[in-house]
């Protein structure tokens, strides 16, 4: 199948389902965009970038509009996250794709851990200059990952949000809004430097993105049970980095 087919259509599965989660879903489109003969640097990378802000903007908006944002705790994230995600790509420049896959490779178990064991840190001192050094560092360390990797964070986000005594789903619903924000400022950084966009495989990716973060938020919103929407998605995050690692570190 042409990449110019097969891709927007991944682009729309994987934007339905991990809005869900308060994430982008580049933990999986940034694989698929390699396997299916992209450059990791000059194209993948900032097209999962570009997938990622129309997901995360979208169902930014979608709930906001329900009021599941916490503001309080968003704005240091995404201040943080908006410093950070120039450096992390502009160490991008100088490394292997070998190396990125590993660190991407890593990140992926992480969050399927993460995910598997649903832990949740304990909330911090809810004072004002507690939310802000967690979320400026949280921000930080996100939007530096976001610029290396083309990894929006968000499996990243969402325990430093509990940390700061969100709930389940007012944690996911923030987490997309710092992930927009650093994916943003990624995505910038990486057209800047070295990006190489081909617009007949961009432009129907990103309708297929927006199409599918809009139906996806929605039901997150109204219908969706988050453990096992978790659970579900450890095991295919699971077969993608055992995959990755066959096929991108092993064999490569």
């Amino acid at each position: 199948m042409e990449i110019s087919i097969l891709a927007p259509i991944v682009a729309f599965v994987i934007s339905f389902v991990f809005p869900m989660l308060g994430m982008g879903g580049s933990q999986v489109m940034v694989p698929a965009l390699l396997w299916m003969g992209m450059d990791f640097k000059l194209e993948v990378i900032p097209l999962a970038l570009t997938l990622n802000l129309i997901s995360t903007l979208s169902g930014t908006l979608t709930y906001a509009k329900a009021r599941l944002i916490d503001w309080r705790a968003a704005i240091p994230f995404a201040a943080g996250a908006l410093i950070f995600a120039p450096l992390g790509a502009w160490a991008n420049v100088g490394l292997s794709k070998r190396v990125l896959v590993i660190i991407f490779v890593i990140l992926t178990i992480k969050g399927i851990i993460l995910m598997v064991v649903g832990w949740r840190p304990k909330a911090v001192s809810n004072s004002h200059g507690a939310r802000i050094a967690v979320g400026a560092g949280g921000g930080g360390l996100l939007g530096f990952i976001c610029g290396l990797v083309g990894r929006g964070g968000g499996a990243l986000a969402v325990p430093f949000l509990y940390a700061t005594g969100l709930n389940a789903k007012r944690a996911a619903a923030t987490s997309l809004f710092v992930v927009m924000w650093s994916t943003a400022a990624a995505l910038l950084s990486h057209v800047a430097l070295s990006a190489k966009p081909d617009w007949s495989i961009w432009l129907p990716c990103m309708v297929a993105t927006l199409i599918g973060s809009q139906l996806g938020a929605r039901v997150m919103t109204f219908k969706m049970n988050p453990r096992i929407v978790r659970l579900s998605f450890a095991i295919v995050l699971g077969m993608v980095t055992v995959i990755l690692i066959l096929t991108d570190i092993i064999g490569d």
